[in-house]
């Protein structure tokens, strides 16, 4: 199994090296080796998935010994690992099949696979790791790649600007993420997952605590008050925005907390679950008032991560990953539609010079509207189960956290039937 999971991680890192090195100048051969590896991360996924009949397997061995202190590099494959490792690696190929058309007359081509090939590289290692120094290596590593990526058109200052937000944004948070790594440590003598569960005590945890490891989350999820990166960072290109700001990258903040879930104390769940609240209902006027195609759906994710976070504070972790899991596939359905519908545009993200687009675009349309459906919760569609769990949890554990998640679930509804009449009726 150890040898499986580290060919999952380390397939993408040459994939991005053997670019760097020598297809720099070669974007055909660049894109093909960079989707043939995410088609191998697939495979090796599955079996990583399937195999051991579900139960957790941790492997680890000494990467650093300083004295007395030792840093292990290790996995930790359980339940919630085997989940988004299936979201990472389906979601990622699907996004680099899509990008082999969007990128097609990109002059940068290679630049842009070697960034793909980075990003998946980083966010298996958060997906895999066991101890919270290798989440946070690779933590940083995903903001760097989402800066390469985000400002693959740097010659536009949009792009240019929006990279460099997203990047100060994000070191914010990871600044306090940073702080809590260090408390645990000193409280706790160990980051390694597996011990600091059965270490964990009422006594020992402590609100500060969780809510410095939880300014990670704020910053990579986009929660209030770092969430200003992501509407910018619809700059880059479209399949970016479904990878990065849809299905993965933004995920990682709630698998993160789902990962150190015994560290929380009740008073920090509470303030969790409120503000994940707030964000959805907060998100949702947002949307309802753009024009840019891309800011709809990235205010949108905004709304649906704040569901997740919610759904986390009131103490149900695993319908937070159930949305997670539902939310990355509809909403990457979405943005790799509206891709489709800004290439056949001329790069045109105004929904408002847009209209009639059903007649021309059918395949798109219909797949863009399942998608819309999907979202706002319509019975019998992905996002109405777990939507529905998370609501009817919110009803029976805090009342007023209902009343601001139904009044976000109703917003969601109208804004983007919204966009899908103003763009294809």
């Amino acid at each position: 199994m150890e040898t499986v999971a580290l060919s999952v991680l380390l397939l993408p890192f040459l994939s991005a090296l053997v670019t760097l090195l020598f297809l720099r100048k070669h974007g055909n051969i660049a894109s093909l080796l960079s989707v043939a590896t995410a088609g191998g991360i697939l495979a090796l996924s599955l079996f990583l998935i399937f195999a051991g009949q579900g139960e957790t397997f941790s492997w680890s061995v000494t990467w650093i010994q300083l004295a007395g202190w030792e840093l292990k590099f290790g996995f930790l494959i359980d339940a919630p690992a085997r989940l988004l490792l299936f979201v990472v690696s389906f979601v990622g190929f699907l996004i680099h099949i899509f990008s082999l058309g969007y990128m097609a007359d990109d002059n940068a081509k290679a630049r842009y696979f070697g960034g793909l090939s980075i990003f998946m590289f980083s966010m298996l290692g958060i997906t895999l790791a066991d101890n919270l120094i290798m989440i946070f290596v690779f933590w940083e590593l995903v903001g760097f790649s989402s800066y390469l990526l985000i400002a693959h058109y740097f010659s536009t200052e949009e792009a240019a600007k929006a990279s460099r937000k997203a990047f100060i944004v994000n070191r914010i948070g990871d600044f306090g993420f940073l702080i809590g790594i260090v408390l645990t440590y000193w409280i706790f003598g160990t980051v390694s997952l597996t011990e600091l569960a059965t270490e964990a005590t009422p006594d020992k945890v402590t609100t500060f605590l969780c809510l410095a490891l939880a300014c990670g989350f704020i910053g990579k999820s986009a929660q209030f008050p770092l969430h200003v990166w992501l509407p910018d960072a619809m700059a880059g290109p479209t399949p970016v925005s479904a990878l990065i700001h849809a299905a993965t990258m933004v995920a990682a903040g709630i698998y993160l907390l789902l990962r150190i879930e015994f560290l929380f104390t009740p008073e920090a769940l509470a303030l969790l679950a409120l503000l994940g609240a707030a964000m959805g209902l907060y998100a949702g006027f947002c949307a309802l008032v753009q024009r840019d195609i891309k800011k709809i759906l990235a205010y949108s994710t905004l709304s649906q991560l704040g569901y997740m976070a919610a759904a986390f504070g009131l103490g149900m972790p695993g319908i937070a990953l159930f949305h997670l899991m539902t939310h990355a596939f509809f909403k990457a359905l979405m943005f790799l539609g509206s891709g489709s519908v800004i290439h056949a545009c001329h790069h045109e993200q105004d929904i408002f010079k847009y209209g009639g687009l059903r007649k021309r675009m059918p395949i798109t349309a219909y797949t863009f509207l399942i998608g819309v459906l999907a979202i706002s919760g319509v019975c019998f569609l992905s996002g109405y189960f777990s939507k529905d769990a998370i609501l009817l949890g919110a009803y029976n554990l805090n009342l007023p956290v209902f009343i601001v998640l139904y009044a976000g679930a109703i917003l969601t509804a109208l804004y983007m039937f919204r966009l899908y009449f103003i763009t294809f009726e």
